[in-house]
């Protein structure tokens, strides 16, 4: 069961609510149990929000490894080869980061 703070939106995982929020410190009493169909797309968005960070670092570790590349300076052309997959992964990443703000603001964290 999953348990919602009417006060400041806080998700709790478990059989009842909790004695308070751990966020905000509200009693027992301000949570409501949320609906099966709504805690099933909080699960969903868990695991894909998961996923994007997963992704996140990723495309970091790609544009550090590219970084070593163009200091490498081995020659022209991976040089070039590594700028291009250093641009990539940080446009790659910032979309991504963009995804994960677009699910905040819908309140898809959960």
């Amino acid at each position: 069961m999953k348990w919602r703070c009417t006060v400041c939106g806080y998700i709790h995982d478990g059989d009842q609510a909790p004695e308070k929020c751990p966020k905000c410190g509200a009693p027992r009493e301000k949570f409501e149990q949320v609906p099966a169909d709504k805690a099933e797309l909080i699960e969903k968005s868990r695991q894909t929000n998961s996923l994007w960070m997963s992704f996140v670092d990723l495309v970091e570790t790609l544009e550090e490894l590219s970084e070593r590349g163009i200091e490498e300076n081995l020659d022209p052309t991976c040089v070039q080869l590594f700028k291009k997959a250093q641009q990539t992964a940080h446009e790659l990443g910032q979309a991504a980061k963009a995804e994960m703000q677009a699910h905040v603001n819908k309140g898809k964290w959960g």
